[in-house]
């Protein structure tokens, strides 16, 4: 377990930070997916820059989490790591 899945774990527990995560929960699930195709595509952040026509920076931004790319981004992203985009919605329950 990493350290930062630790602390996770340990601010999850606090009501204001479950909140503000759970409100973000749709930015790091891109995120998460968009680090793990890169890297299963043996590209580095450089790599996949230059083949989506950005820089460095931009992916590093587009991984982080920190807002929702466009449409246009996603298949450019798919494209240059050989792969398809796909989306799908879920229904979910309240309770």
């Amino acid at each position: 377990m990493t350290k930062l899945t630790k602390l996770h774990e340990a601010w999850s527990k606090e009501p204001d930070y479950k909140k503000a995560y759970d409100s973000m929960h749709a930015e790091f699930e891109l995120a998460r997916q968009l680090i793990a195709t890169r890297v299963k595509s043996g590209l580095s952040q450089g790599e996949l820059a230059k083949k989506m026509g950005t820089s460095q920076s931009a992916i590093a931004r587009l991984e982080s989490g920190s807002g929702l790319p466009s449409i246009r981004t996603l298949l450019k992203f798919a494209k240059a790591t050989n792969s398809e985009l796909t989306m799908s919605f879920k229904r979910i329950s309240r309770t």
